[in-house]
């Protein structure tokens, strides 16, 4: 099994449609893969499950979600009522449940997802004060024969559940767009994944920059990539186009893959999916 996270803490680059587009391409060459949805925007859950199926007609959200996981990681050790409990009591209490049962199915044959919550941060401050920094990353691991794909879509800020999924991931992709605000705020982003290998996940490896909506008639841009490369810095040779058809993918809510798959902008996935994935 392998573990990707999509990351970058400047939003707007097109994590959530690289996450998804991906995800999509890799169920459809067979890969059995779960899509884990940590932004609380909710792009990824949408994106594959429709706005109808993820908040309810009376705007409730779908459930369960991301935000009961981390709820039932907190909940066993925070018993209401402790002291008057009978310590037996506590002893008795239920174990977590295992990450699967917060998984949905999609439309899509081999394709699952853990849906985000909008509510999710709420959450943040008690997850950290209780140092549940590891547990998503050994639930990851009950996964083990039951996935061979994971991609894990984060919130474009540096918080505990970017972390969460840092640690918990083989492999980092970083989107990137071709202009000088994503270029100044990639030094950081760059910093904040060595650090979290050196401190926390010492398998964790930038896998590439993916570079998105990549004008290759324009002059800047190519000056921008060329930066990247001159700087040695892992720019994938897999760039995506922009295109209005990625809006459309949107709006149906079907990844590219399953839209159009004979398209210029579909092709460029699959040649991105080529490139990060070894030959089967």
């Amino acid at each position: 099994m392998l573990t990707r996270v999509v990351f970058n803490q400047k939003g707007g680059v097109g994590k959530s449609s690289i996450t998804v587009n991906l995800a999509a391409i890799s169920a459809k060459h067979g890969f059995r893969t779960l899509v884990i949805d940590l932004d609380p925007q909710a792009n990824s859950s949408q994106y594959l499950l429709g706005e109808e199926a993820t908040y309810a007609a009376d705007k409730t959200v779908l459930e369960p979600n991301i935000e009961n996981f981390f709820e039932d990681v907190l909940g066993n050790n925070q018993q209401k009522g402790l002291i008057g409990n009978a310590i037996g009591s506590i002893l008795k209490a239920p174990r977590n449940k295992d990450i699967d049962s917060f998984v949905h199915s999609t439309p899509f044959a081999k394709l699952d997802v853990l849906p985000a919550s909008p509510t999710l941060g709420s959450l943040e401050h008690t997850l950290e004060s209780k140092h549940k920094i590891y547990k998503l990353r050994d639930s990851i691991q009950s996964l083990v024969g039951r996935y061979d794909r994971i991609y894990i879509d984060t919130p474009p800020a540096f918080n505990f559940f970017t972390l969460s999924a840092l640690i918990a991931a083989d492999k980092v992709l970083i989107p990137f767009d071709c202009d000088v605000f994503s270029k100044r705020a990639l030094q950081t982003l760059i910093e904040n994944v060595l650090e979290t290998q050196d401190d926390h996940n010492d398998r964790l490896e930038i896998e590439g920059i993916v570079v998105n909506q990549f004008q290759s008639q324009a002059k800047l841009p190519r000056e921008v990539v060329q930066q990247l490369k001159d700087e040695g810095l892992p720019v994938l040779n897999s760039m995506l186009p922009p295109s209005i058809l990625m809006k459309e993918s949107h709006q149906k809510n079907l990844p590219l893959a399953h839209l159009a798959p004979e398209h210029k902008l579909t092709q460029s996935y699959e040649a991105l999916f080529g490139e990060i994935e070894p030959k089967r």
